[in-house]
C-alpha cells in the first residue's frame, strides 16, 4: 500500500465539547457547520489534500450519523483512488478486548491494525475541530529532519489563556522553526510558557507503537499520559512553531469569534486563497437555488450562500443555505444555520441559530437593542421561537423545546431545556 511522503493520517475528530453545548447535541464537534458552507472538520481535510496527503483515517465515536454524511467517498477533497481514500474508523466489538475510546490515544491504540497495514514511515495524528491553514509537508519535513520520535505544532497564545491547552517548554535550537521539547504540561492551572500545542502530532511509528504497548501505564491520552512521560524519559520529542492564524473553537463565544474573523475587509481567515473544500452533496447544498434579494432588503459585511432569501436587513452576519429573513427582520453579528426561517419585524443581534428553526414575526432574540458587550445566544434545533417573544442575551435554548416553555420573556443568561 503505497503511501504519498510516507505518511499515514489520522483525524480525532469523534468528541462532543460539552462548552459548545446544544451546537454538539446531535453531531460530534468536528461537524458543526461552519462559516455558511463548511464543516469544521473540512479544515484538516483540506490542509491534508493540499498536502498531498492522501490516506487518511478518521476516529469518531460520538453520533457518528452527520459526521459520515459529510464525509460521503471522500471525493470532494480528492481522496478517492488505488492509494487513496477516508475511512471513518468508529469504536467496535471484536474478539480481543475493546470497548468505547476512552481518550485519543486508546482511539489509535485500537486501530493500529489499520495503521500498521499501511507500513507509514510517519504516523500523523490531528485533531479535526481547529481552524486554520497548514502545508503539514514543513512539519513532515522538520520531523523527519531531526530524527524525531515525536514532533509537535505549537503556536504561541496570551498566557492568561495557556491554562486550556497542553504547553511545553522548547529550547529554541531551531530559532523560529522550533526545538526540543524541555518540558510538557496538559493544562497547567499557572502556566509559566506560552507555547500551546494544537494538537498535531508526529510519530515515529516504532516510537508510537513502543508508547501504547507500555504495561503498567495509562496509555489513553496523548496530551495527559504519553507525551509528558517521552519527554521525562528524554525520548526525542520536539516542537514545531506555527505562526499563522489559529481558531480555538471550543466554547460558544470562540466559536462565534472564529466565526466573525471571515468578516470584514481583510479578515484572517482566508477561505479563497486556503483552498478549502467541502462535500457539496451533504444537505444538497449545491441544489438549492442562487440567493434571492428583495427590494428592501440591504446586506452588508455578511456572508449569505445560495438558497437564502433575505427581504430584511442583515449585518455583519453569516447565513448558511435555505435561510430566509422576512420583510423588517434585522440579523446582527449573527451565524444562522441551514433552513431557518426569520419572519417579519424579527430582531436578532449575537444570535447562534441551528438548523430548521423558525423566528416567527415580532420576536427579539439575544442582545438588547444598543448593547455592544455580552455573550451569543444560542438557539437548538428545530425550536419555535413564538411570536412577539423577547429573548435576552447569553440564552441557551435547548433543541425540540415545547412553545410553552418559550412564552413570554426569557431573561439574559438562562438555559431552557
Amino acid at each position: 500500500m503505497k503511501l504519498k511522503h510516507g505518511t499515514l493520517a489520522m483525524i480525532l475528530a469523534g468528541g462532543r465539547v460539552d462548552e459548545l453545548n446544544v451546537l454538539t447535541y446531535y453531531r460530534p464537534k468536528s461537524a458543526v457547520p461552519f462559516g455558511g458552507l463548511y464543516r469544521i472538520i473540512d479544515f484538516s481535510l483540506s490542509n491534508l489534500m493540499n498536502s498531498g496527503l492522501e490516506r487518511v483515517g478518521i476516529l469518531s465515536q460520538y453520533r457518528n450519523f452527520s459526521l459520515i454524511n459529510h464525509i460521503g467517498s471522500g471525493s470532494a477533497w480528492d481522496m478517492v483512488g488505488r492509494y487513496r481514500g477516508i475511512s471513518v474508523l468508529p469504536p467496535f466489538m471484536g474478539s480481543e478486548n475493546s470497548s468505547w475510546y476512552r481518550g485519543s490515544a486508546d482511539a489509535v491504540a485500537q486501530n493500529l491494525d489499520f495503521v500498521q497495514y499501511h507500513k507509514p514511515e510517519v504516523v500523523m495524528l490531528l485533531s479535526g475541530d481547529h481552524v486554520y491553514h497548514m502545508d503539514y509537508r514543513q512539519l513532515i519535513d522538520y520531523h523527519r529532519g531531526r530524527d524525531a520520535d515525536l514532533t509537535m505544532a505549537f503556536v504561541q497564545v496570551p498566557r492568561e489563556r495557556a491554562h486550556r491547552f497542553g504547553v511545553a517548554a522548547l529550547d529554541g535550537e531551531d530559532g523560529s522553526l522550533g526545538g526540543r521539547v524541555l518540558a510538557y504540561w496538559e493544562k497547567p492551572p499557572k502556566p509559566e510558557h506560552d507555547w500551546a500545542s494544537m494538537t498535531i502530532f508526529c510519530f515515529k511509528p516504532e516510537a508510537l507503537y513502543a508508547e501504547l504497548a507500555r504495561e503498567g501505564h495509562e496509555n489513553f491520552e496523548f496530551g495527559r499520559d504519553i507525551i509528558p512521560r517521552m519527554v521525562a524519559e528524554g525520548r526525542r520529542v520536539y516542537g514545531y512553531k506555527f505562526g499563522d492564524y489559529w481558531g480555538y473553537t471550543r466554547t460558544v463565544e470562540e466559536y462565534w469569534q472564529t466565526s466573525m474573523d471571515l468578516l470584514g475587509p481583510r479578515p484572517p481567515i482566508r477561505i479563497e486563497e486556503w483552498g478549502l473544500r467541502t462535500n457539496l452533496e451533504h444537505r444538497d447544498i449545491r441544489d438549492y437555488q442562487p440567493l434571492r434579494v428583495g427590494s428592501s432588503a440591504e446586506i452588508s459585511d455578511s456572508l449569505v450562500y445560495n438558497g437564502c432569501e433575505v427581504e430584511g436587513k442583515v449585518e455583519r452576519s453569516i447565513l448558511f443555505p435555505g435561510v430566509k429573513v422576512g420583510p423588517g427582520a434585522t440579523v446582527k453579528d449573527s451565524v444562522i444555520f441551514f433552513d431557518t426561517k426569520i419572519g417579519a419585524e424579527v430582531r436578532l443581534d449575537k444570535v447562534i441559530s441551528d438548523v430548521n428553526v423558525i423566528f416567527e414575526p415580532g420576536c427579539r432574540v439575544g442582545r438588547p437593542e444598543g448593547e455592544a458587550a455580552g455573550g451569543a445566544t444560542v438557539v437548538g434545533w428545530s425550536n419555535v421561537v413564538p411570536a412577539g417573544v423577547e429573548i435576552g442575551g447569553a440564552v441557551t435554548l435547548y433543541p425540540h423545546l415545547k412553545k410553552s416553555k418559550l412564552a413570554a420573556r426569557i431573561k439574559g443568561g438562562e438555559v431552557v431545556k
